[in-house]
């Protein structure tokens, strides 16, 4: 009987280290609310626990993602970029061989400010003049950043000081708004030599201001702060339009329209990793990352929509929901290519 009991307790105990019933996920602050938004409806409708969502970052995210394949590990990286070449090359050396890339839809960087505010209209060059770490002087020689005010940058613009609180160097949001606006904008400024089109510093003398991965704060930040600019994900601004509102951006505001169909300068893809190696072992995986995709979430009418995520076309979404039921592995030449299938 004694040995009866004892193998029934080590069966247990297998099964126990060999699975898991609740769901991680972890990184992108801008889709942690889309993320947190599906894993409630997850745990509401079905059996299974409702998965835990933490906010780390994309890079923070991919960090954890691809730190080993074991259960202690995270099962889906929210991204607000394509993963990285050096952060898949980090999940092989650590056995993250099996996982699939999913486009979730669109999104665009807000530049935000107070609703109190008057309206502003800024261009890429202006925002790179007021964040860049080295700027042009008047003999096109790059000086330490000088600019106080807005209007030293333009004369048509405010005197207001330079306040922008935006993503820390974790964030997705950075990346993208380094590559889409700081790079982007580089390229007009002959000054950068070889570095215009590459140049992405920003300045540490206290005028931009890492906030962090909860976009929230920011958005208090501005509240209480009039001066202040904002850097974060479109969707919350769609969640405060009584507290805030976006900067046009060459003229153009931020909207579903203006994201869709890349009219808004700052506009990108959401996406999420998932281990498909975890979808045996914890319980409710696939089912958590078919509801993710379905049109009731993420389709033209789905109730992310509501909560700021721009959805992607419906050929596009039928792409996406054929690639997740194929279970496409996410390959190298894939991730240098910036594709998820």
């Amino acid at each position: 009987m004694k040995l009866v009991s004892t193998l029934a307790f080590a069966t247990v105990l297998c099964v126990s280290l060999n699975a898991r019933e609740q769901i991680k996920m972890a990184g992108s602050s801008t889709v942690f609310p889309f993320s947190s938004y599906v894993a409630e409806e997850f745990g509401a409708t079905t059996s299974y626990k409702t998965p835990v969502v933490e906010s780390l970052g994309t890079g923070g995210g991919f960090k954890a993602f691809c730190a080993g394949d074991g259960l202690d590990t995270t099962d889906i990286s929210n991204a607000s970029r394509p993963i990285k070449l050096s952060e898949f090359e980090l999940c092989e050396k650590n056995g993250v061989t099996d996982i699939s890339g999913v486009m979730i839809g669109y999104d665009g960087i807000a530049v935000a400010q107070s609703k109190d505010n008057k309206p502003i209209n800024l261009t890429k060059e202006q925002l790179f003049l007021a964040l860049a770490k080295e700027v042009p002087n008047e003999d096109g020689k790059l000086i330490p950043n000088p600019y106080n005010n807005w209007n030293q940058i333009d004369k048509n613009l405010e005197n207001r000081p330079i306040v922008v609180y935006g993503p820390p160097a974790t964030s997705g949001t950075r990346d993208s708004f380094e590559e889409q606006v700081m790079q982007s904008a580089s390229k007009k400024f002959s000054s950068y030599g070889d570095k215009a089109g590459k140049y992405k510093t920003i300045r540490e003398d206290g005028k931009y201001i890492p906030a962090g991965e909860n976009d929230n704060l920011i958005v208090q930040k501005l509240v209480q702060d009039k001066n202040a600019l904002g850097i974060f994900g479109y969707s919350f601004l769609v969640e405060n339009p009584d507290k805030i509102t976006g900067a046009n951006i060459g003229g153009i505001a931020p909207n579903d329209k203006t994201i869709a169909d890349g009219s808004y300068p700052i506009a990108r893809s959401l996406f999420f990793y998932v281990k498909n190696s975890h979808k045996k072992d914890v319980k409710g995986l696939q089912e958590l990352v078919d509801l993710y995709v379905s049109d009731a979430m993420i389709g033209k009418d789905g109730v992310l929509k509501t909560i700021g995520l721009v959805p992607m076309s419906d050929e596009t979404l039928k792409r996406v929901q054929k690639a997740i039921k194929e279970d496409i592995k996410l390959t190298k030449e894939m991730v240098k290519a910036g594709t998820v299938f």
